[in-house]
């Protein structure tokens, strides 16, 4: 079956959950797509290999077109070497410290704490090869094909109604938006994103597995696959228009 459009959620660091999920994927052809929902950095501990392996490894494994979006943590990380932004690298849970000693090829643990030097260079984003940070420049905010709207976070509204992305004032809401009436009222265009981990959207809806809050969400018109990879998750892939699951976890039983 050609023309499949398979969509890839929040990997965050996680170069081991990304492998297990490509390796479940089925074969593709030059008529699929992969499309990376963005944020591929911070949190877990290999961020400079998951971005080698989408920039580099897979357009050699694969013979699908491949479409990786920005999301709001490489956002980030654009806006620190911009400018600084220390509101971004501090706070632990933004997991910034995780890229930094990924791409300085030191180890890095869950709980560790952040040097004085590492803060030093960490704090306008030195350490990212400029290659690197022109392939983050040059990720797009959204993609879209006949099978649906592909964007990091969601959609924003006006009076008239919801926007599509090419009429977005501004397109840093792609990446950054987050609110509860795009996931239970938009009724466009079906829209696949990530951003909000699934534990975090309304169980009441058809969109959760009850049994298991951290499965995929979804309502017909908006699917979201963030389902926490890099921060105790794992990472979820959905193939369009056949709305088939892949999972790197072991399926619950």
């Amino acid at each position: 079956m050609a023309g499949r459009t398979i969509a890839i959620g929040d990997i965050h660091g996680d170069y081991d959950a990304l492998q297990t999920l490509l390796a479940k994927l089925p074969e593709l052809d030059a008529e699929d797509t992969l499309v990376f929902l963005g944020d591929y950095v911070d949190r877990g501990p290999h961020s400079a290999e998951v971005i080698d392996l989408i920039r580099n490894e897979l357009p050699k494994r694969t013979k699908a077109q491949i479409r990786a979006l920005r999301g709001n943590h490489e956002d980030g990380w654009i806006r620190v070497f911009d400018g600084g932004w220390p509101e971004f690298v501090i706070p632990a849970n933004n997991g910034c410290l995780a890229t930094y000693r990924s791409f300085a090829k030191k180890p890095f643990s869950e709980g560790d704490f952040m040097e004085p030097e590492e803060f030093a260079v960490m704090q306008n984003a030195s350490f990212i090869p400029p290659d690197v940070l022109a392939w983050l420049r040059d990720l797009p905010f959204w993609y879209e094909d006949e099978h649906a709207i592909y964007v990091h976070a969601g959609l924003i509204e006006n009076e008239q109604g919801w926007l599509h992305p090419k009429d977005t004032p501004n397109p840093l809401y792609l990446l950054w938006v987050r609110t509860l009436r795009f996931f239970t009222e938009y009724d466009g265009k079906r829209v696949i994103c990530g951003h909000t981990s699934t534990d975090n959207l309304p169980p009441e809806l058809d969109g959760f597995t009850p049994e298991d809050p951290l499965d995929i969400w979804g309502r017909d018109k908006v699917f979201v696959i963030d389902t926490g990879c890099g921060k105790g998750g794992f990472l979820t892939a959905l193939e369009l228009p056949n709305l088939t699951v892949y999972e790197s976890r072991m399926k619950p039983v």
